[in-house]
């Protein structure tokens, strides 16, 4: 049966029914829509950027603690053995290590060092007298009459082991100030630690929505980053100012800067903190324009991390350039990529799905899993920026290292990366949300609106920050 409408006399029905009264007609008459037909909707949102948060960095490599203080303070231990760079030689047996600055001579007559210049040159030798107070040496050489054949500055020494006479008897040193050792005067040597701190900031934001939008129902089907799904009307908005301020809870404390002394920050009575990338380049490696063209510039990382802690799983976070470069420098490395693709190797076939990534590697006596970091690569963040000293990845040791805690006055482990924010019995600022004003269950003030506060108060601890590199675009 066809409808009949009753034009003129149009009347909304109160329920979705096809009726006489509620039909609009198109076409010339008083009731005309602007345009011949109603549009389609979709009703479901089109995910055109995929999965927009970029958290989970850390949740990857480290843990997140609570403390109770303004500031997080943890020590870390000093080399066992003892070594000087960047000394003098006067060419007559006499070597000047450069004291001052936190570095004091600890070298009692008696120990045997090796002497490296610049060159390449090494010269061993038994230390005669030692003065702790300038850190003049007195050595006797081995297999020359004098150290003329080194350089006169740049020396690296290190102690590896000392000789003594028959008989011969060690007695601590007297502590008098300009004292000259004499063979059987002995340095003790107390262990020593480097303290460092950060301090958390206070991270906060909110969503506002007033109460007379609030009664106007407007349902649309959403999917959310955080796993769910459904409709949502005004909360579709506070859904996304939740996980933007999640997303700000790991960029804090990843692009966190201290505020140096005379800055504007400091002026205005900011703080800061120090993130990830700040650290690193602070206390640990930064290499820069990686060469992904060949081995070269790998080894000589592999060579700093035997320097340093040497751990042998470590992980690394690139963008998607760099990953790509490490994809063929090891692709580059098999013989049948050099002159093509091999097939049928390991049951391989033309018809096979071609894998040409590599999610891991060994090199020497150090194992590399890398992954592609999206906040390197989304456009919202460091992806949009190409150029001049662009971040191009980071390399994470893997494991925990060991520290003193100052509260607990042990030694402890923890994570290399982990985040500590501030919590008690009564207060937890991990991460806090509450309602103010009038509105949507809240009835805190007179205001008109419901307000979504959102607040943290954490920082970033990186320890052991000399295991870490930085990967650095070359500056244009």
């Amino acid at each position: 049966m066809a409808i009949a409408p009753t034009f003129g006399s149009i009347v909304p029905s109160q329920s979705q029914q096809l009726l006489q009264s509620n039909y609009l007609q198109f076409n010339d008459g008083t009731n005309d829509f602007a345009q011949q037909y109603l549009p389609e909707i979709y009703e479901q949102e089109v995910e055109r950027y995929g999965n927009r948060t970029l958290s989970g960095f850390l949740r990857m490599v480290g843990a997140e603690m609570p403390m109770t203080s303004d500031q997080v303070i943890w020590s870390e231990q000093n080399r066992l053995h003892v070594a000087y760079d960047g000394c003098t030689n006067d060419g007559a047996n006499g070597i000047g290590i450069q004291v001052g600055a936190g570095v004091v001579n600890v070298i009692s007559p008696g120990q045997t060092i090796v002497l490296l210049d610049p060159a390449g040159l090494e010269l061993k030798a038994v230390v005669t007298q030692s003065n702790p107070t300038n850190g003049d040496l007195l050595v006797a050489p081995y297999t020359a009459a004098t150290t003329a054949a080194l350089a006169d500055t740049g020396l690296k020494i290190f102690v590896y082991g000392s000789e003594f006479s028959k008989g011969s008897q060690t007695t601590n040193w007297s502590g008098v100030a300009g004292n000259i050792n004499t063979l059987g005067e002995n340095i003790s040597i107390d262990p020593t630690f480097t303290q460092f701190s950060n301090s958390p900031v206070i991270i906060r934001s909110n969503y506002t929505i007033n109460g007379s939008d609030m009664a106007q129902i407007g349902w649309v089907e959403v999917a959310t980053e955080d796993g769910t799904s459904g409709y949502l009307w005004y909360l579709k908005a506070e859904s996304e100012t939740r996980l933007r301020f999640e997303d700000y809870l790991e960029m804090s404390v990843v692009e966190g800067e201290l505020a140096a002394v005379g800055s504007a920050a400091t002026t205005a009575g900011f703080k800061g903190t120090q993130g990830l990338f700040a650290a690193i380049a602070d206390r640990g490696n930064v290499e820069t324009n990686l060469d992904t063209t060949n081995l070269t510039d790998f080894d000589n990382i592999l060579k700093n991390l035997d320097t340093q802690g040497a751990i042998e799983e470590n992980m690394l976070f690139l963008d998607r350039g760099t990953s790509l470069g490490i994809d063929d420098m090891l692709a580059g490395v098999s013989a049948g990529a050099q002159g093509g693709t091999a097939y049928g190797l390991f049951e391989n076939s033309e018809e096979m799905a071609l894998n040409l990534g590599f999610s891991g590697f060994r090199r020497g006596s150090y194992d590399f899993y890398k992954t592609d970091w999206k906040y390197l690569n989304d456009a919202s963040t460091r992806g949009a920026i190409d150029g001049v000293s662009t971040i191009e990845g980071v390399l994470v040791p893997a494991g925990t290292s060991t520290v003193y805690d100052q509260i607990l006055g042990t030694n402890i482990r923890r994570p290399f990366l982990h985040v500590r924010y501030r919590a008690s019995q009564t207060e937890d600022r991990r991460m806090k949300s509450w309602l103010t004003g009038s509105a949507g269950g809240a009835f805190t003030s007179s205001l008109d609106a419901m307000d979504v506060n959102f607040l943290s108060e954490r920082c970033l601890v990186v320890q052991a920050a000399n295991n870490f590199v930085l990967f650095k675009g070359a500056a244009v």
